[in-house]
């Protein structure tokens, strides 16, 4: 069995940066980070080298200026972390997270369709 993926909220950012930029050098991730919070530079190198250290990340050191990739698969971490969510928070009832969910968010009409349309085809199969 593979071993859960287990980010900090801090690493969440950056893999989030990482998944929408692709490749990129701290500063990239650090300018990023720093539209919507207040990091250090050396922080989010600390960050990144301790994300390269868990297999969060790869680093191509070929050039001067290093460059970090994700090597976690974005799904693949959402999934996991909504299933240790559901299991820790929600007494392992997906339907509890789901009315949770839609209690405290204004879902649009369009989402609501989708998630009928999404139902619906579980539901078929």
């Amino acid at each position: 069995m593979k071993q859960p993926i287990k980010p900090t909220e801090s690493e969440l950012e950056i893999l989030n940066i990482l998944w929408t930029e692709g490749a990129a050098t701290v500063r990239t991730v650090h300018e990023k980070l720093a539209l919507t919070k207040d990091a250090g530079y050396t922080t989010t190198l600390k960050l990144m080298q301790i994300m390269l250290e868990k297999k969060l990340l790869s680093r191509d050191a070929s050039n001067k200026t290093h460059v970090y990739t994700a090597i976690v698969n974005r799904e693949q971490t959402q999934g996991q972390m909504v299933q240790r969510m559901i299991e820790t928070m929600f007494n392992g009832s997906a339907m509890q997270l789901v009315m949770q969910t839609l209690g405290n968010h204004k879902a649009s009409k369009a989402e609501l369709n989708k998630i009928r349309a999404y139902l619906d085809g579980k539901v078929k199969k």
